[in-house]
């Protein structure tokens, strides 16, 4: 086949989500050429073993793998073409109680999202499954639409599907470089000829990460050695289910009459350390028996027949796989137009169908369907840009595949990597760390003759007191926090006001010294980032978000800064620390280390300014997430340690303690602050998380989303955030399920326990199919299902602490 010279969309890569991108895209009737240096399949989908299961902690990556069975589904029917798909339902065992109680909150999630999952017997699952010994299980879980397909017939039916609206695909095409001008994408280099292209689609599996660095994109994945065993034939029914035994660490499905079991070791082996061999095209790596052994012994007595069995194959081949276990998917932020769907995990045959629509429509319209940031490329920072560390991660996640997955679990390998100039300090303090993009942040801090860990349970934690010790000094005393990993850029330029009042949905020509907190809204209304602002100049804005969204939110505010304003966004992450002292007493520590008038008269709530403390020039921020009297202090990272000291001096008559993370969780629940990517985010605008007062749609000034905000409130909402609260004894975690008047509405999406309150919080929203308003929220009667159990809860839109703002504005 001819090249053609340009191609409006180019692909690179056909496996199965390669193919179902071109599919997507063919659909909605985009000129798309797909490039293959082999043959289709010939990377990592050919001997994928092709599980399909659809639940996740997150609910719209489990809409996603519910839309790659919907297409399964239907596929052989439109393509004409064999899948090998069937819905032979999954089975999940659980063999002691508590991966029984996560088997029983996985439940309840499914509930949340709307899928059928049932909680069985031991007979009952060996009901389903014969084959296998029980004498272990405590119960299980069947997931009835869940399934398992042949991955090479899928990905050839979809290659058919998109040839036959238009595709093209190229196979035995090598693509030798992608072309760039003046840091623009212009096309790619094949052995053929150039092509010319808009927009570039790297499906390129393990050896994305290699192409994408040759211009500059970071892909964190690194190649993992991957085995499973087929037994030879010996009776297995075809309709079997797949089953998931994971306190086994294997699974198992059925294959023309035998049995396929595989799993994740907790050693795995990292492949291509030093890159990929070339050619490698339908090949796979040496059978490692020893190292396969471990697994053959938690399986066999599972299922004592394998041992009277033949093995026809133990088969060998590296996957991608990503240091927190999701794949990566959407535009590249190093690169306009460049977009990445790779690094699968192993459950690339599941996520290939959504994925490859959800990659259309970014590529086709310039946002995903919906809200993916839980896959989202720019969830990723600067320690991703080492591969090594990026490997070191990747190998803890691929062996927690199965392990438990505890609440509030922090990964260990890689540790420490970005540290507070405090580290040291809070470490001899007591402080126990989490960690978030690479920076080490306390989480709590034990007092002398406590174990300053984290001890993982399903019941209240080892730091469940000690947290409720922070809490209270920070209602009652003084705390200090270490916040010095927010991401902090400067917006500067003579349009920099210009260009943030268009990005901003609230209004930011302010004077001087001014603390402006809002949303950056999509254009569908849907919130995009949640941060704070500060006018320092009138040519300049400081910008503080979470420590999480460095990535996401630096490369959306560069984005929509309109062409031709003279407006540039440069991230100062690294060159300002950030103490946040709050508490009642908070003034009376502040004010004993400065020379500057910090009263509420010099200083009100919502402004900042430039005061010294100890010789160092410190920018005051009166702005509170906990919900206290308090300042964020930003200061020179040189300064940090002399400036901690000082405050702790002032403060010991206080009471000042040192607080973490978690106390800060918390403190923000009983004020009902938001958080993004859980409470708000692009799939939930202001008017529905309440923060329509942070709009400024009683000005006439235009802004990104604006005319989606007025369609909205012409028309109504049909979710509402609303607080819930139980019984101290409950324990909430998020995802459990929300019932108003007996009928699903919903789920929490954040969750935790009040201390001032001393009950259980959780956050959600309230749906409906047609507008609803605060009556109807209110008016309802409410139960939260809580591991399948279902409790009683009362509603308020009103913050449970301090509803009248009156300790943050003294």
């Amino acid at each position: 086949m001819s090249l053609p010279s340009s191609s409006k969309i180019i692909i690179i890569g056909g496996g199965i989500v390669g193919c179902s991108t071109a599919y997507h895209l063919a659909q909605m009737g985009q000129e798309v050429l797909l490039l293959e240096k082999a043959a289709l399949t010939s990377g990592s989908t050919w001997h994928a073993a092709g599980l399909v299961g659809q639940l996740r902690s997150n609910a719209n990556i489990t809409q996603l793998l519910g839309y790659s069975i919907d297409l399964y589904n239907r596929l052989e029917e439109e393509t004409g073409l064999a899948t090998g798909w069937k819905m032979n339902g999954g089975l999940r065992l659980a063999c002691n109680e508590e991966r029984w109680t996560e088997v029983k909150r996985q439940a309840t999630t499914a509930h949340s999202f709307g899928l059928d999952m049932q909680l069985l017997t031991p007979k009952e699952a060996q009901d389903l499954w014969p084959l296998m010994d029980i004498g272990d299980v405590v119960g299980a879980a069947f997931l009835p639409t869940d399934g398992q397909a042949s991955p090479s017939d899928i990905t050839q039916a979809l290659a058919k599907g998109a040839r036959s609206k238009g595709a093209r695909l190229v196979e035995h095409c090598p693509v030798s470089q992608i072309m760039t001008e003046k840091g623009k994408l212009v096309g790619v280099r094949t052995a053929q000829g150039d092509i010319s292209c808009e927009k570039l689609v790297l499906c390129c599996g393990q050896w994305t990460r290699d192409l994408a660095a040759t211009i500059g994109v970071t892909v964190p994945l690194v190649s993992v050695e991957h085995q499973y065993m087929i037994s030879e034939p010996f009776g297995v029914p075809s309709d079997l289910p797949t089953l998931r035994d994971p306190d086994r660490l294997t699974y198992y499905k059925e294959e023309v009459g035998g049995l396929v079991m595989g799993g994740y070791e907790p050693n795995g082996i990292p492949w291509a350390q030093t890159g990929i061999p070339d050619p490698f095209d339908f090949q796979l790596l040496e059978s490692n028996f020893d190292h396969f052994e471990q697994l053959v012994e938690l399986a066999l007595p599972r299922v004592p027949k394998l041992a009277e069995v033949g093995v026809k194959q133990l088969l060998n081949g590296p996957e991608s796989f990503t240091p927190d276990g999701n794949f990566i998917i959407g535009e590249a932020p190093e690169m306009a137009n460049v977009f990445v769907g790779a690094g699968f995990n192993a459950f690339g045959i599941a996520a290939g169908g959504g994925a490859g629509m959800a990659l259309a429509e970014w590529v086709a319209k310039g946002a995903p369907p919906y809200d993916l940031w839980a896959a989202d490329i720019r969830r990723f920072g600067r320690p991703h840009t080492d591969t090594d560390w990026v490997r070191t991660r990747t190998l803890e996640a691929y062996g927690k595949h199965y392990t438990m997955a505890w609440p509030s679990e922090e990964h260990q390998s890689g540790r420490p990597c970005r540290r507070s100039p405090l580290y040291e300090t809070l470490k001899a303090s007591g402080a126990v760390f989490g960690e978030k993009l690479g920076w080490e942040r306390p989480n709590w801090f034990a007092e002398p003759g406590e174990d300053a860990r984290d001890v993982y349970t399903f019941a209240r934690p080892n730091w469940h007191d000690p947290v409720g010790r922070e809490h209270k000094a920070a209602r009652e005393a003084a705390v200090l926090f270490d916040q010095t990993s927010f991401a902090k850029y400067i917006l500067t330029g003579p349009d920099a006001e210009a260009a943030l009042q268009w990005i901003a949905a609230n209004r930011v020509d302010r004077p001087v010294g001014s603390i402006i907190y809002t949303q950056m809204l999509n254009d569908k209304a849907g919130i995009e980032c949640d941060l704070t602002c500060v006018r320092t100049g009138q040519d300049e804005y400081y910008i503080v978000t979470g420590t999480g969204y460095a990535t996401h939110d630096f490369d959306w505010i560069r984005r929509t800064i309109p062409d031709g304003m003279n407006a540039q966004i440069v991230d100062v992450t690294s060159s300002n620390a950030v103490l946040s002292l709050f508490g009642p007493k908070a003034r009376d520590i502040l004010q004993a280390v400065t020379n500057d008038d910090v009263s509420n008269e010099a200083q009100p709530f919502g402004r900042a300014k430039k005061i010294g403390i100890a010789g160092c020039p410190v920018l005051a921020m009166r702005i509170t997430y906990v919900g206290e009297l308090g300042w964020e202090l930003h200061l020179p990272t040189e300064y940090a340690q002399t400036v901690y000291d000082a405050l702790h001096a002032a403060g010991a008559p206080h009471g000042l303690r040192n607080a973490g993370y978690r106390a800060i969780e918390t403190l923000r629940l009983e004020k009902g602050y938001r958080a993004w990517s859980s409470d708000i985010g692009p799939d939930h605008t202001p008017d529905e998380a309440g923060l329509g007062w942070a709009v400024k749609m009683a000005s006439n000034i235009p802004f990104k989303g604006r005319e989606a905000v007025a369609h909205q409130r012409e028309a109504g909402v049909k979710k509402i955030m609303a607080t819930f609260t139980t019984g101290p004894d409950v324990i909430l975690s998020g995802r459990e399920t929300i019932y108003r008047d007996g009928k699903r509405c919903g789920w929490l999406s954040s969750a935790g326990f009040g201390h001032s309150i001393g009950k259980s919080i959780g956050m959600g929203y309230v749906r409906s199919t047609t507008p609803i308003d605060r009556d109807y929220v209110l008016s309802g009667s409410y139960e939260l299902e809580v591991a399948t159990v279902r409790v009683p809860a009362e509603v308020t839109l009103a913050p449970l602490y301090d509803p009248r703002m009156e300790r943050v504005k003294c």
